[in-house]
């Protein structure tokens, strides 16, 4: 037999293990992630706290609250932009958070598993 013969039947057969083993761990902590930021609520108020918006990590809003002080018939314009500033900041903060666990996990790979993200 040559020198450097194969071990354990193919070439490269523990490094490939190895990597699905990776991928597999990598997996298992994606899905953890996702459970936790689909349970996570995220909040974000406009207005000095007029109007706050909540909605979960899957993007179903939880609630809106409006404080009354700020319903005026005469600038219904007012009061609708600042329920769209705080649903666009609760989106944005879900959105910021999902980054920041998908580097996070991404981070994990030390260039091991090439390509997948």
């Amino acid at each position: 037999m040559a020198k450097g013969g194969f071990r354990g039947g193919y070439p490269g057969g523990g490094n490939q293990m190895n990597m699905v083993r990776q991928a597999q761990k990598m997996q298992q902590e994606f899905l953890k992630m996702q459970q936790e930021l689909e349970s996570t609520e995220f909040s974000f108020s406009a207005g000095g706290g007029a109007v706050k918006a909540t909605i979960m990590g899957t993007r179903e809003f939880r609630s809106i609250e409006i404080d009354p002080e700020v319903v005026d018939p005469d600038d219904v314009e007012m009061l609708q932009d600042l329920i769209l500033t705080a649903v666009n900041g609760a989106l944005k903060s879900a959105d910021d958070s999902t980054g920041k666990a998908m580097a996070k996990l991404q981070g994990g790979l030390g260039g091991g598993l090439p390509g997948l993200f």
